[in-house]
């Protein structure tokens, strides 16, 4: 990624704050050792007639997709986690509304570079089951709830 100025940034984070979303969600994965894993999202949604702001969105961060739907809306969307990290990083500074979401997505992520037991994966896990009220989520099904049940600690 090259160089962005402030007043871009400044930019983006208020696009981030209407017309955009940072979710993480506990999803299945047999292949990892807790059976789950925190998956991290940054998105910007659009409708697709207006689709070239996302495209110069990709174009600044040098990563993730655009995927046009059928009901005429856009989205581009950022998962790496290290990715979603560095997003985070350059917008905190200039995020309002959705400035509890940076936060606690920076501290999720950061805990889940040191994770190495169960018991510090299911705290991580009550961290993110917090995205619910931030996002007023209505269809998380898989909470820490879930995890702990399949979890030995």
């Amino acid at each position: 990624m090259r160089f962005v100025e402030s007043t871009i940034l400044a930019y983006i984070a208020g696009f981030l704050d209407g017309d955009g979303s940072i979710f993480f969600q506990i999803v299945p994965r047999k292949d990892y050792r807790q059976k789950f894993q925190i998956r991290s999202s940054v998105a910007f949604y659009q409708k697709t007639e207006f689709a070239e702001i996302l495209e110069w969105l990709k174009n600044i961060f040098g990563c993730g997709y655009i995927r046009h739907r059928k009901t005429g809306m856009s989205d581009y969307t950022i998962v790496d986690s290290k990715e979603v990290r560095r997003i985070l990083l350059l917008l905190q500074p200039y995020v309002k509304l959705k400035k509890k979401q940076v936060e606690l997505g920076l501290e999720i992520l950061q805990k889940l570079e040191k994770c190495n037991s169960n018991a510090a994966f299911l705290n991580i896990c009550k961290m993110t089951d917090k995205f619910k009220e931030l996002n007023y989520s209505k269809k998380r099904t898989i909470t820490c709830e879930t995890v702990s049940k399949s979890l030995p600690l």
